[in-house]
């Protein structure tokens, strides 16, 4: 593979490659700035919409002849960018760069070209075009409902062509999002674009046109009267859940560019970028780091991908008609062609599971989706996100390498990280999250007990709460149902004496969800399952919150003696009812938990008629949401609870009286 990553010298195809680099080099007359920069420094759209050519059959934009039209325009904008100081620039332009709401980014950008460094003009496109993707969807639900997410639905909408004009969404489609244009957008975010294959006047000339629409969208706005709102940024909440991997100091930083120039995960075209990326962690550039990085993992892992499955010509850009190979492709299960993905196996669980967290799980961070298509307050990228791209990246360095990095790998300050990333387990699949909510649940049940209750001989007073709980019918089935699990579960966590007691515990339920459970994959039964499995889950937290909650309140009234007759009484029913109902929700929650477990080994062994058993988990969720309503401050039906727990049980039992319902259904 090292042969290989040094010999590689672009990641374009020939036509790509050719579209990009030269065909706007082709026509050298010199392009007046005034023709389409007015004395009053608004843009002459109608002089630029004039080099956007079509094809005389169908009236489509001919791509090729219009990228060629305007390559004279681009470098004419560029040199004038280049003549201007930032003063002047900014005097000229900030106005017209507020509708995107991140008018930091543009003096940026401008620094940039005037120095054409090429990493950093890559960087500032990428920027560029997140941001304008992001604004653009803003100004689309003006009109709009739901805005599109791909960037080439969205320039190619009627909503856009409304407010901004049909012949200025064209210019645009010829710099992104076409594939056949020239698609700064999708060739630099997906890594195929190595520094200097970039022309520096096509940042420049996004910088123009963005001014131009803030030009075009204040005259829509002033005629219809209508107020440009912006969504807010997704900001990461639980930090905590993406702190995978040790703090990264300056050694572990200078130790990493020393693996760049040796590993052959890297491509060589690709070295500054790299370079770039880890600069930028070392100054608190974190979102910069990451916006570099993330390309090149995809570009290191298309390497192997293509290596593995044995399909070099993967590594390239496709032409127009034919598929990327990006991150969707490289980490799903089958190839285009329904034959295996290797790669998964050449990556191991913990790294694809990672992976899969950071970019693909729909409750992660979906990092790369949301920095791409500009959802991220770039100014506020947390550190503790960049740290954990940029060690998982290390990592890749170190393993997928030729060359002798043994030392490397067992040097003091990367070995924690070479650790951390072999014992990693998914967070955000949706089996992690439900052993997340189960575990929640529990921790909240336990506070039961600690809740202030009125002293025992208030309750046997009332009539119809007299009883020997142990005795209870409820307590028996309960009993019946756990001596069936218990064939399940580990044999440390519970005593046979008191199963109750010893076996609903928040220590059993942490030794099941220490279970490992392989999650890539998960088939579509699965995924359903795990829909009504976390419903029950929810629905059951929100019965112990509303228990707590009533517990509370109605012990102070009973104190200052606020409570009428009646309230009295079915307050005391309601301390009698929580005593059976905790183990209940512990025991659905056991459950909950030893399904989970036994559903991957069902679906491996053999199919099952798995729409009989959702019927039944169904009817579980049915009787935990009809708990909720029952439950409620405003509701408070005691009895009625107790009549349903008491049926919902008996369904339970009969499913328990010979194997799991999972478990019978499978054989």
């Amino acid at each position: 593979m090292m042969a290989l990553s040094d010999s590689i010298t672009t990641c374009l195809s020939p036509l790509v490659h050719y579209v990009i680099c030269k065909l706007g080099f082709e026509k050298t007359d010199t392009y007046d700035i005034n023709n389409i920069l007015s004395e009053n420094g608004e843009v002459c759209w109608q002089a630029v919409t004039e080099h956007v050519c079509y094809l005389k059959s169908d009236q489509s934009v001919d791509y090729i002849e219009s990228i060629r039209s305007l390559g004279p325009v681009c470098e004419s904008v560029y040199l004038h960018f280049k003549s201007l100081t930032k003063e002047q620039f900014v005097i000229q332009y900030a106005l017209w760069f507020r509708w995107t709401n991140c008018t930091e980014l543009f003096p940026e950008v401008f620094d940039v070209l005037q120095y054409t460094q090429t990493t950093e003009v890559a960087l500032g496109l990428m920027k560029l075009t997140s941001c304008l993707e992001r604004a653009l969807g803003d100004v689309y639900l003006l009109i709009g409902k739901d805005c599109p997410f791909l960037l080439r639905d969205l320039l190619a909408s009627e909503q856009l062509a409304v407010v901004f004009g049909q012949a200025v969404m064209n210019v645009l489609r010829v710099f992104i999002g076409s594939p056949y244009g020239l698609n700064l957008r999708n060739v630099l975010w997906h890594g195929f674009a190595s520094p200097q294959e970039i022309p520096a006047k096509y940042c420049a000339m996004l910088l123009f046109l963005t001014a131009g629409l803030g030009q075009l969208l204040r005259t829509y706005l002033l005629q219809t009267k209508c107020v440009l709102v912006h969504r807010p940024y997704v900001i990461f909440v639980s930090l905590e859940e993406l702190d995978v991997f040790p703090d990264l100091n300056h050694e572990t930083l200078s130790i990493a560019e020393e693996l760049v120039k040796l590993s052959s995960f890297v491509l060589k075209a690709m070295l500054p970028f790299w370079m770039a990326a880890l600069t930028a962690f070392k100054q608190s550039r974190y979102a910069d780091c990451v916006i570099l990085l993330l390309p090149q993992l995809e570009v290191g892992l298309r390497l192997l991908f293509t290596t593995t499955n044995k399909c070099p010509n993967r590594l390239l850009t496709a032409e127009p008609s034919a598929l990327y190979t990006t991150f969707d492709e490289i980490l799903a299960k089958h190839l285009d062609n329904k034959e295996v993905n290797q790669l998964p196996a050449v990556l191991e669980e913990p790294a694809m599971e990672f992976l899969w967290d950071f970019l693909n799980h729909q409750e992660g961070p979906r990092i790369r989706d949301r920095l791409s298509h500009g959802e991220i307050n770039l100014e506020a990228f947390p550190r503790k996100v960049a740290n954990q791209i940029v060690a998982f990246a290390i990592t890749l360095l170190c393993r997928f390498s030729d060359e002798d990095v043994f030392a490397f790998k067992e040097h003091v300050v990367i070995k924690p990280l070479m650790n951390c990333a072999s014992c990693y387990r998914s967070r955000f699949h949706p089996i992690s999250r439900l052993k997340k909510q189960v575990l929640e649940c529990m921790k909240s049940i336990h506070l039961w007990p600690e809740l202030p209750t009125v002293p025992e001989e208030h309750i046997q007073t009332i009539k119809g709460l007299e009883g020997n709980a142990e005795a209870s019918p409820l307590i028996l089935m309960i009993s019946e149902i756990i001596s069936q699990l218990q064939q399940y579960m580990p044999q440390n966590c519970y005593s046979s004496d008191d199963p109750i007691s010893s076996v609903l515990t928040e220590r059993l339920l942490i030794a099941l969800c220490d279970t490992h459970i392989c999650m890539l994959y998960s088939p579509r039964p699965v995924l359903e399952i795990l829909v009504v499995l976390r419903k029950i889950s929810t629905q059951c937290h929100q019965v112990s919150e509303q228990v707590i909650a009533s517990t509370d309140l109605r012990y102070k009234q009973w104190m200052n003696k606020t409570l009428r007759s009646r309230q009295r009484h079915n307050y005391l029913r309601m301390l009698n009812s929580i005593k059976f109902l905790s183990p209940v929700l512990r025991l659905i929650l056991v459950l909950i938990t030893v399904e989970l477990i036994n559903i991957h080994l069902v679906c491996k062994k053999n199919p099952f008629d798995y729409q009989q058993y959702l019927k039944f988990l169904k009817s579980v969720l049915q009787y935990t949401e009809n708990l909720v309503t029952y439950t409620s401050p405003e509701k408070n039906k005691w009895d009625e609870t107790m009549e349903l727990t008491n049926k919902a049980l008996i369904k339970i039992r009969k499913i328990s009286d010979r194997k799991l319902m999972l478990m019978q259904l499978a054989t």
